[in-house]
Order: structure tokens, then sequence, then C-alpha cells
């Protein structure tokens, strides 16, 4: 049963009547008869402006903030004022939705990359072993298979508890949701009482909205010092995370490259990593155990994404033995180093990789697993930077023993610019192949490779579109390389 209005702010210090609410939310468009309007003075939208809007569609009542001394107007609902209100949002939602986050475990996972790939992982792993988890983030919401596309990678505050209260409807047993930064600054996630919350690593990335990598650091940490994380897990490899341990001495921690036999709090190492054609296998040395697990992943990073959804389970307290034996039957993330094909095809890998440094480490964790040739399909987006064709051809050269440039989305380029500009970076641009339509440059790899060949298709991932000029055309690199090699999902 929802709150009625004074149920709600109760608490709080604030007087309010009894007006009875259906729902909550930011957006007046979605307003319905009895909804609260939260009128929040956002990063981009004063939703004050709206407030007589509110009303008009129907809103039981509004709170506003009025720090900065703003006088609502007058209506015939009730406004009441919540000082430092966009600070309070997660708690309130948390408050009407019932605190959906204490009927399950949530686990928040921030950082620079791996965030998609640790929640599907951790939602994969609760799965085999006889439960229910769901994920929150940039591949969709919903159960583990059954994601519903979303906007943004971290949603609302009140969003993340109506989604939350869907899973605890559902008997989720585990949630694992990804974390932006722009998140944890505008306190989306700031009531949730996270059972692990996890750090993978720190890059260069979103300077546009933190200005310096430095406050992009302080946000990500917010995740440990905003929320009340039961568990803090940390990436001993990332030298962030190494040096937020100094002030985090019960933090666990994982890694590959180092090993911390000083610290004082709990650990997942991999001591031995082996890499074939067919994924990952891993010794691993923990306060829970020793043992190896194999798992159907690509490339170094994922070894990282695995160890740190593998710490995730053991705090949780899902038993060590069972998680390496399960393990093997992990399932690759969409779009993300995806792998097709069987032992009598070449391989054919699907990523997302866009960025010269996404497509680097693509490549180079191909080939650690690559016996023969390693193809690369890649092209570059139009109508955006520049700058980053011709470093691209130039890695993709480096890596790869066959190029085939391709388009990406031209927009409204013209697509032999976009490569005439990445040709620019290559060596040797009379080896590279060209060929505009991606299906054709995936039949051209294809009619090339043989077994024990890898083809890193890059660029699209998990994208179903191609957008040429302002048209928006259904594509997918996954449903056409299972075309090709006659595989089913």
């Amino acid at each position: 049963m929802p709150l009625a209005l004074d149920q709600l702010l109760a608490g709080f210090n604030i007087e309010a009547p009894s007006v009875a609410l259906t729902d909550m939310q930011l957006d007046t468009r979605l307003l319905q008869p009895g909804s609260l309007f939260l009128a929040l003075q956002g990063h981009a939208i004063d939703g004050r402006r709206f407030m007589q809007q509110a009303e008009q569609s129907g809103a039981a009542a509004i709170l506003f903030d009025n720090g900065d001394g703003f006088v609502p107007p007058r209506l015939n609902i009730p406004c009441i004022a919540v000082p430092a209100l966009a600070e309070k949002v997660s708690e309130l939602a948390g408050r009407f939705y019932d605190e959906p986050a204490q009927k399950l475990a949530l686990v928040g996972v921030t950082g620079t990359n791996g965030k998609s790939t640790c929640t599907q992982l951790i939602a994969n792993w609760t799965e085999l072993l006889g439960q229910r988890g769901a994920v929150l983030g940039t591949l969709g919401n919903g159960l583990f298979g059954q994601l519903r596309a979303t906007e943004n990678t971290t949603g609302s505050a009140i969003s993340i508890q109506q989604e939350l209260a869907h899973f605890a409807a559902e008997k989720v047993n585990v949630a694992a949701m990804e974390v932006s930064s722009h998140g944890l600054v505008q306190h989306r996630v700031s009531a949730l009482p996270f059972a692990a919350a996890v750090f993978t690593n720190l890059s260069r990335d979103h300077l546009d909205y933190h200005h310096t990598m430095q406050a992009y650091a302080d946000a990500k940490r917010q995740i440990f010092q905003q929320t009340a994380a039961e568990h803090c897990i940390l990436n001993a490899d990332d030298e962030t995370a190494y040096n937020w341990l100094l002030q985090m001495p019960q933090a666990v921690v994982y890694g590959i490259d180092r090993q911390l036999p000083a610290h004082p709090g709990l650990f997942v190492y991999a001591t031995e990593v082996k890499y074939h054609p067919q994924g990952i296998t891993i010794s691993i040395h923990s306060s829970w155990g020793d043992g190896v697990l194999s798992a159907p992943l690509l490339g170094k990073f994922n070894v990282s994404n695995l160890l740190a959804a593998l710490a995730v389970m053991l705090v949780l307290q899902y038993d060590f033995e069972t998680l390496c034996q399960t393990a093997a039957h992990l399932q690759p993330v969409t779009g993300r180093m995806e792998c097709f094909g069987n032992q009598q095809q070449p391989l054919v890998v699907v990523d997302y990789a866009h960025t010269p440094d996404g497509l680097e480490k693509a490549l180079q964790a191909a080939r650690q697993h690559c016996y023969g040739r390693l193809f690369c399909i890649f092209g570059c987006g139009g109508d955006r930077d520049r700058g980053k064709r011709p470093q691209m051809a130039a890695i993709a050269e480096q890596w790869a023993d066959t190029i085939i440039l391709t388009d990406d989305n031209p927009r409204t380029e013209d697509p032999t610019i976009i490569i005439a500009d990445m040709c620019t970076g290559l060596q040797k641009p009379a080896t590279a192949h060209i060929e505009h339509s991606r299906l054709r440059a995936i039949e051209l790899a294809l009619s090339q490779a043989v077994a024990g060949d890898i083809i890193l298709v890059a660029g699209k991932g998990h994208e179903d579109y191609q957008i040429i000029g302002k048209e928006k055309r259904h594509y997918s690199d996954r449903e056409t390389v299972m075309q090709l090699l006659g595989v089913t999902s």
C-alpha cells in the first residue's frame, strides 16, 4: 500500500497533509492523477519551472527545493519545500516503495570499464546456482537474459527503487547494478544498502562533466563513502584503487598482477592464467580456498572482471568450489567479446570496441587466444571525432594480420572520406581491404579464414542498428555472424 504524503515525509521533520499518492515522478510527462511530483533543480533542467504543468497533469502534491530562495507559484495542491531535495530522493523513493533493496542482495559496480560484464556475470552465476539474478545497467534492466532497454547506465533515484520493487516481487535473490559517476554525484543511489560495492578501474572518461581526473575519481569513490555498503571490493591492479586501500584496510581485494601479502582483509587472486581458443583457465588463491576455474571469456580484462564477480559471489556466501565448477557455464556478455563458431570454424568475436583504447584492448585479448591469423573488421563513426580514425587504423595494423575497413555509423558524412581518414594512419594502406558493407566485410573475412583463426568484428557489439544519413536502419553484427556461420542463439 503506497504511503500518504504525511507518512512519506515523517522522519524528515516536515509537516504535510495526508494526501493519498499513487506514485512518484520526476518528469511531468509521466504524471497521472495521484502522482507526487518532485521538482528538482537538475544539472540541465530546473523541474520547478513545470510545477503548474504538474498540477494540470493531475499531480496530487509537489515537493520542491527552496535552498536558493525559490518561491513556488500559487497552486491548489500541496507544495512542500524540502531542503537539498535531490540528496533525499533515493531515501524518499525507498520509503515509498517499501525498501525493496532490503528484500534482496544488491550489488553496485562502478569504474570506467567492466561494469556491464561484471554485473552480467554476477546475475548469470546466481542463475547457475539455482537462484534468480537480475541486472540494472547499460544493456538494460531485468532478470538475467530478459533485459529491457534503458536510456541511462544508472537510472533516476526513483526508477531504481521502482525496478528493485519489481525485482523483489519477482523473488530475485541477487540484483547487480552498474553505478555511473553521474549517478553517484547526483545522489541517485545514496540510500541503497549495497550488500557489496565494487570498484573496477579508472581511466580517462567523462571529463566534459567532471573536468578533472581527480574529480572523476572522487565521484567513483562515493560508492563507498555515500552508501552503506556491507562489503567494499577493490581491484588491486588499478592504481587508484590501490591508493584507496591505504584508507580501506578491510576492503576485499582482487588482482592478477598485484598480490598484497600484508593486506589484512579478504582477497581473491589469479596466480596463473592460461588463454586458449575456448576461453580462459585461472588458478585461484583466495581467503576462501584455492582452486581452478575455466570460463568461455576472452582477454586479460575479462580475467579481472571474472575475479571481481567471484569476489562478490564469495562475500554473498556462495560456495567457493561450486562457483569454480559452474564457471564453465557462464555466458559471454552480449556484444562484449562475444564468441561464435566451433572448433571446425574460425572463431568470430563480436565486440563493442569503438575507441582507440577499446580496439587495442580487444585486439590484444584476441591475440592472446589466437593460434592462427587474426583478422580485424572495423570502422569509425561519421560526424564524430576525426582524430581517432588514423589512430584506430594504426592500432589495427599493429595487432592484426589482416584488416578490413568498413562502415560504422557514417551518419551524414561520406563513408569514403571516413575510410580515407582511417587510411592515413596505415603504414601499408595497400594491404588493407576496404568493404563498405559490414555484411560483405564479414563474408570476405570468413572466405579467407580457417579453423584456428580469429575474426574480430568491432564497433557495433550489442547494437542492432546502423545510422546512414539520418536514417536508423536495422543491422546487427551478431545476427550477421550467426547467419553466416549457421549457428542459433
